[in-house]
């Protein structure tokens, strides 16, 4: 006999998870199945142990110029093994966390491999198989690493993230392919720890998806700490052995070159999680890209059946996951008659993107390019950190703010930042675009002193041409 809920959430990743509490709180019966670690890619093997590898690698950065703070340090060194087990010690402690939020919230946890088997049927397979019906599913199954046919990670000289995340050795000479943001934060780490870093990006420019005066600071600022960035750029093969790799780099004009590496971090995007869940029993639609089709709530081509976070279409970030989880759990509590509170569509073009390399990157909204392509008339401040007194007081006075507004109504439309502490910096431009704010409200806002969110002010302040302190 079946067990019975209102909702069952197949994964526990940042969408899920969250998805699953929200809707116990709107006093649904749900159910959670996992096949792994409670919290999925993002607390365990993504966002929040990256983070804690690139503060050790600041830390270290710090510590390595400890002369220009006043301060002396005598022999900085690296402990790799110590990093790590702080990294993992800190996706531990979270994955605590949410087996309490669970329990809490009184939400039923299944450990196993979940698979659709009809509408309103799915089947765990594990230690405890179990079979669970529920009118409501969401399918939450995440994504993995993309790998190149050419160079299947092997986990001693080829490397996904989450090889990287737990290294057996230290790099001496480092390969990433791929610059985006996973791909910017271990070469970011590495080259911090004492690695020699090559970063490899077929397109143009590195951080395809910023603004192209933020992709250039960063290209500059990696060159300056001693990264080789080269743009245009393709890996067309690779050779590991048991002492290193040897990669062919074809450059833009078809010469293709032989460089030796130690390891090498392939980050080149994602591949949906939809292998064995049961798309093909139900029929439910997918993109060209094999990503789940929903709605702006989540809904999919099939009734009851819903789907969030990275097994749908991008921006393939945590935070849009768990607003998704939020958005599909109140969605589904409304239809059975236990919520009545605004149902609220998904808005990507208010998701802010987040790169904690060094210097960090964050953004939100259109490009400049972007902006122009869609034939919008604007109007562009930019702020640069040496003229902020809490920047230069820090010794974090590289990077600038930019802002994008349109010329004819004030409106915010993007917004763009390189330097230190700017992914906390942007959540002041996501809630004015949330609220629909105006370069008017925003000039006449009035910024805490000394503080890094001054320079957001003389950013918009700077779009009239009247910015104070340059």
């Amino acid at each position: 006999m079946a067990d019975t809920y209102d909702l069952i959430v197949l994964g526990s990743g940042p969408g899920g998870y969250v998805g699953a509490i929200r809707a116990a709180q709107l006093g649904l019966k749900v159910a959670i199945v996992e096949r792994e670690r409670l919290g999925g890619i993002c607390l365990n093997w993504g966002c929040i142990p990256t983070k804690a590898l690139l503060r050790s690698s600041e830390i270290y950065h710090y510590m390595s110029n400890a002369a220009s703070y006043g301060l002396t340090v005598e022999k900085a060194g690296v402990d790799l093994a110590a990093v790590v087990k702080r990294s993992r010690g800190v996706a531990d402690q979270l994955n605590n966390g949410v087996k309490g939020l669970m329990k809490k919230h009184k939400i039923t946890v299944y450990e196993g491999v979940g698979k659709l088997t009809a509408k309103g049927k799915l089947t765990v397979t594990g230690d405890k198989p179990a079979e669970l019906e529920a009118p409501h599913i969401i399918l939450a199954t995440g994504a993995r690493a993309r790998e190149l046919p050419f160079a299947k990670a092997d986990g001693e000289r080829i490397w996904t993230y989450r090889h990287a995340m737990t290294p057996k050795e230290m790099p001496t000479k480092l390969l990433v392919i791929g610059s985006g943001a996973i791909g910017c934060e271990f070469a970011s780490f590495y080259s911090d720890m004492g690695a020699e870093v090559t970063i490899v990006e077929m397109l143009d420019q590195m951080l395809p998806v910023e603004d192209h005066e933020v992709a250039a600071f960063v290209t500059k600022a990696f060159g300056k700490q001693g990264m080789k960035i080269l743009t245009g750029t393709g890996v067309s093969k690779i050779d590991a052995s048991k002492s290193g790799v040897k990669a062919t780099i074809k450059a833009k004009d078809g010469k293709e070159t032989v460089e030796d590496f130690s390891h090498v971090i392939v980050a080149v995007g994602i591949v949906p999680n939809i292998e064995g869940i049961g798309l093909d029993t139900l029929k439910i639609g997918q993109d060209q890209r094999n990503h789940i089709k929903v709605d702006s709530y989540g809904k999919t081509n099939v009734e009851g059946i819903w789907a969030i976070g990275d097994v749908v279409a991008g921006p393939w970030l945590a935070h849009k996951a768990m607003h998704e989880g939020v958005i599909a759990a109140e969605a589904i509590a409304a239809a059975l008659g236990k919520y009545d509170g605004h149902l609220h569509e998904n808005r990507t073009d208010n998701i802010a993107g987040c790169t904690y390399s060094r210097p960090q990157v964050a953004s939100v909204g259109l490009t400049e390019k972007k902006a122009k392509e869609a034939g919008v008339e604007i109007k562009v401040g930019k702020f640069p950190f040496i003229g902020n007194g809490k920047a230069i007081a820090l010794g974090e006075a590289e990077g600038f703010v930019k802002t994008i507004f349109d010329a004819k109504t004030g409106e915010l439309i993007g917004a763009h930042m390189v330097g230190a502490e700017v992914t906390e910096l942007i959540q002041g431009y996501v809630v004015g675009r949330q609220l629909e704010t105006t370069e008017a409200e925003l000039i006449g806002t009035i910024f805490p002193h000394p503080t890094l969110s001054e320079m957001m002010h003389e950013s918009v302040l700077a779009s009239e041409g009247r910015p104070l302190h340059i």
